[in-house]
Parts: structure tokens; C-alpha cells; sequence
């Protein structure tokens, strides 16, 4: 089924405040739209309003058929303890819930006892069966092995029907995220951070899916690579303006387009201004010359009352009018409000005292786990350098790191740290920021002898504010965790920077500001990214490509 979605003057946010307002989008099929936007903009409400999850604030969505069937796919994988795989990808692609539909249909037809009132029960599960078969329920079982398999998840890495999620790692996850959106019967599909957690192979495979797709898509992402070759618009959420922008085109397009939109709108506030200004200091001295010449008139003539009076309402007079000629002309002009000043994240990666020469040694190290084994290794990391690693997801890049970090230990082998190694670390599941503790309190556990109110200024630095920072770390979104372990890399000196995805839940504008604080880092880097962007941006000295347990460099 092909379908439309047109959203009209939506108002999304919370009662306590709005995100954006008066947004009008229409999503054609084959339309790819790219939403951007700082963390806290509204992007992931955004999604949730258009998939009928979360009621707008005002406006409307609507469909064209109306029972186009909508998916939604959250960026966190919402991994339920005990839940299979294949049990998770049904609900991912809503033939869990119209298999329950279904069978209680099949029961109050039946059973007509247990019918809704008013409502035939033949109709009703007619409607429950379309809706089960438009799904892709009905082979869902027979489809899902190839898929996995295909992305290298087999029947003996994951068994759908006994796997559960929980025991998944972050990439495998992500994989089995990537195939319950491939194996879905969307008519248009919403998707939040799809790209987190996939490897390069992953990625492309999304890209060509999506690119595949004959409905229409609307996406959350930060990865600039992947919006580049997907999207064909981008629905900007611009927090520091209140505006919502539809560009045309694809990414880089749009980041043109912004630009010149963006010189404009200041070249137009500053004309305005200084024509303003210009006016205003006009009337102003006009106003000084009306005085000057009442002063004068009066020195003059100052004793003779008659002569002073005239001379002082005819200069009066005439400079008054030329006031108020003044004053007209300004609030003729129009007005011409002046663009926000956005808020901007700048930060520098704290120092510390320079550690050992060699930093890492692995001397024929081998680690063990289950059927995977990675080594025997023999690498060295020298003070300073930088090395890019990449790989394929479960190929051993986490594992190499805890060995590098002499957070595991070797099964044979030898593996050492040197001396003086202060560490600094974002790793792949923000582990430092979870869990029921509030942020204030989390943040000073690492910083002790940091007064609250000192810690208080660097978090909001970081756009975690007030209402942020008393909340549970569980409670904040991935983005926000990943800023809070961007100022612990602020606050805490490190000379060994270890960075394993940091740009998952990161907005653009704070990926960017990430690239420009590692330009000007002077110790040891450690980067594990699937970012393309990113591995073009950031200078290394080394590349180290894992694969199979192997470590080879490039």
C-alpha cells in the first residue's frame, strides 16, 4: 500500500513547555525526511506525534488511506529481560499486537458474548485479519532466519526462538534492530537513531534499504554520512529561533542552504539596526538643537519677555517637527528581529601529567570467550599517538580495549600498562552515567573535591541544566549522558583518551565541537567509531583493523 502523512500546525513539547509549534510536513512515498536539530529540540517527539504514539499539543496528522500502517522504532532497543529475539522483532513490527487483535477478534466471533457492543463481530475480524496479513505476520517465522542470517546473525550465533535480547552485545542488538525494520511491512516508517551501534556493513545495508523503500520515511540521525545518502529533505528544529524549516534537497544541500539562510537573517538584522541607529541619533540631536536654540533665543533677548517667548516657540516649533519627522521615519521601519544567539557547546579535553613512553604492550596476548577467541596480539601503544580502530561488530575491538586498559587479563600471553596512565574513557554503553543516582551526585563522586556549585556550571556548560541535573541518570536521554561524559573528560585530566563510539546520541552541532576538542589534544586517543565523518575528520597517526580476532594495521 503506497501512502501519504500530512501533519498541519503541529505543537509539540510538555505542558510546561513547547519545542516547536506550527510545523507542517507532508510525507509522499519515497520521501526520505532527514529531522535536525540540537538535543532537546524535539526530534524524538516529533517522531512519536507523526506515529500516533504521543498526542500533539495542537494540530493534526493525518493519512491518506486512513489505515496506513505506521512503524515506529525508538533509538534505544528497549530490551525486555526475557524477551527472545524473534519475540522482540514481532513487537518491533507490530505483529505481536495485530496477532493479539486477531486472536480476540477469532474469539468474539466465537463467541459473541464476548463481542464489543454495537460492532458486528465478522466486520471486526475481517479488519484484524487485514491488518494481520498487511503486517507480514502470517510468515513472519519463515522470513527471519534468512534475514539474520544475512546479517551474520545464523541460528548458531542466535537462536530467535531462545536468545534473548538481554544477552545480546550492543552490535548484535543493533543487528537484530536493522533486521526487524527489513523485515517489516510498513507503509511509512519513523526511525529514531537507526544508524547507533551499526558497523560500516550494517550501515550500508541500511542505506540501501531505505534508499529501497517505496514509503516514506521520516529519520532521526547524527550520522552526517548516512543522512548525506539517504535523505532527499531535512525538517530542521531550530531551538534558538522557534522555527521549523523544511529545505529541499539532500544533506550537504541543506547545510549549504542553512548557511546562506543564516548570513542573511544577520546581514538583514544588521542593516536594520544600524538604519536605526542611525535614525535615532538624528532625532536625538535634533532634540539638542531645539533646546540649544530655546537657550539662545533667551540669552539674547532677556528682558524683554514678548521676544523671548516667540523666539523660543518658533525654534521649538520648527526642531519639534523635525523630531517627529524623525520618529515617524523610524517607526515606519520594519522590524527586523534580531536571530538568536544559539547555544554552542565548547569544551577542552582536561591534561594530565604526561604518562610512560609506551603506554600498552600486548606481547602474544589470547582471551577467551565462548567460541570467539581474539590473539594472539603483539601491539604496542607509544605515548601520543593516535590510533583509529575499526571493525566489524563482534570482531573484538571491545575486548582489545579492556586488554589495552588492563581491564581483562589475558588467557596466555602477557599483557601490560604502563606507568602514570590516567585514562579517560566514553565507552560504548555510557557506563558511568546510569542508574538511580542523580546526575549532581554521580558527577561529584568523580570530582570530590569540586564544590557542588562548580559542578553545577560545567554540567549547564554542557546544556544539562537545572532540571536535569536532580534527575536519576536513568532518567536522562542517551545525548544527555554522553555530554555529562563529555565534561567528566573536561573536569578529569587524562594523558590515554578512549573514546568506543562517542558519537551515538550526539547531536551534530556537539559531534562537530568533539572534532575541534581532539584536534588540540595532545595525549593518547584511542578511537573506536563507525563514523565516517568522523574517521575523515580526526587526525590519526595509526589505523588498526579488527577482524576475526585479528588485528592488522592499514
Amino acid at each position: 500500500m503506497t501512502a501519504t502523512l500530512v501533519a498541519k500546525d503541529l505543537v509539540g513539547g510538555f505542558a510546561h513547555r513547547t519545542l516547536f509549534d506550527g510545523l507542517d510536513l507532508t510525507v509522499a512515498p519515497g520521501d526520505v525526511v532527514g529531522v535536525v536539530g540540537a538535543n532537546g529540540a524535539g526530534k524524538s517527539t516529533l517522531l512519536r506525534i507523526l506515529a500516533g504514539v504521543l498526542e500533539p499539543l495542537e494540530g493534526t496528522v493525518s493519512l491518506a488511506p486512513a489505515d496506513a500502517f505506521i512503524g515506529w522504532l525508538p533509538q534505544e532497543h528497549d530490551r525486555v529481560p526475557g524477551e527472545t529475539v524473534a519475540a522482540y522483532i514481532a513487537r518491533r513490527t507490530g505483529c505481536a499486537e495485530a496477532t493479539t487483535a486477531m486472536d480476540a477478534a477469532a474469539a468474539a466471533l466465537s463467541d459473541p458474548a464476548a463481542a464489543t457492543p454495537g460492532v458486528d463481530p465478522a466486520d471486526a475480524y475481517g479488519v484484524a485479519l487485514d491488518h494481520w496479513l498487511a503486517t507480514g505476520a502470517a510468515d513472519l517465522e519463515e522470513r527471519l532466519p534468512a534475514v539474520l542470517a544475512d546479517l551474520g546473525l545464523d541460528s548458531h550465533a542466535v537462536d530467535p526462538a531462545t536468545t534473548t535480547m538481554t544477552s545480546l552485545s550492543g552490535g548484535q542488538a543493533a543487528r537484530v534492530g536493522l533486521a526487524a525494520l527489513m523485515v517489516s511491512r510498513f507503509d511509512i516508517v519513523m526511525l529514531d537513531e537507526p544508524t547507533n551501534d551499526l558497523d560500516l556493513d550494517g550501515l550500508e545495508r541500511l542505506e540501501t534499504f531505505v534508499r529501497e523503500l517505496r514509503g516514506g520515511v521520516v529519520l532521526v540521525s547524527h550520522d552526517r554520512e548516512f543522512l548525506a545518502r539517504s535523505v532527499t529533505r531535512v525538517l530542521e528544529l531550530d531551538l534558538a529561533q522557534n522555527t521549523t524549516t523544511v529545505f529541499g534537497g539532500g544533506y550537504d544541500s541543506y547545510l549549504e542552504e542553512r548557511e546562506t539562510a543564516r548570513r542573511h537573517r544577520r546581514e538583514e538584522y544588521e542593516e536594520f539596526a544600524e538604519k536605526k541607529a542611525d535614525l535615532v541619533d538624528r532625532a536625538r540631536t535634533q532634540r539638542e538643537w531645539s533646546s540649544q536654540g530655546v537657550r539662545n533665543a533667551m540669552k539674547k533677548s532677556p528682558d524683554n519677555d514678548k521676544i523671548r517667548r516667540k523666539a523660543a516657540a518658533e525654534s521649538s516649533e520648527k526642531q519639534a517637527q523635525k523630531v517627529r519627522q524623525m520618529e515617524s521615519r523610524i517607526a515606519r521601519l520594519e522590524e527586523v528581529a534580531e536571530p538568536r544567539k544559539e547555544w554552542e557547546l565548547h569544551f577542552t579535553i582536561g591534561a594530565a601529567p604526561r604518562s610512560s613512553s609506551v603506554v600498552a604492550t600486548l606481547s602474544e596476548a589470547v582471551v577467551h570467550q565462548g567460541d570467539f577467541t581474539l590473539g594472539p596480539l603483539s601491539l604496542q601503544v607509544d605515548a601520543g599517538e593516535r590510533i583509529g580502530i575499526t571493525g566489524p561488530n563482534g570482531a573484538g575491538k571491545s575486548t582489545l580495549l579492556r586488554l589495552l586498559l588492563g581491564r581483562q587479563s589475558p588467557d596466555s600471553g602477557r599483557a601490560s600498562l604502563g606507568a602514570n596512565v590516567a585514562i579517560g574513557e566514553i565507552d560504548q554503553a555510557r557506563a558511568e552515567f546510569t542508574g538511580a543516582t542523580p546526575l549532581v551526585d554521580r558527577f561529584e563522586s568523580h570530582v570530590p573535591d569540586w564544590p557542588t556549585a562548580e559542578v553545577r556550571t560545567l554540567l549547564a556548560k554542557f546544556g544539562l541544566r537545572a532540571d536535569h541535573v536532580e534527575r536519576a541518570v536513568d532518567d536522562l536521554s542517551p545525548g544527555e549522558r554522553t555530554r555529562a561524559g563529555l565534561a567528566l573528560l573536561q573536569a578529569v585530566g587524562t594523558n590515554v583518551l578512549v573514546l568506543d563510539e562517542p558519537t551515538n546520541h550526539l547531536d551534530l552541532p556537539a559531534i562537530e565541537q568533539l572534532e575541534q576538542a581532539l584536534d588540540s589534544y595532545e595525549g593518547t586517543l584511542l578511537l573506536v567509531t563507525h563514523d565516517r565523518r568522523m574517521l575523515d575528520t580526526v587526525r590519526c597517526d595509526r589505523s588498526w583493523s579488527v577482524l576475526d580476532g585479528q588485528v592488522s594495521e592499514r
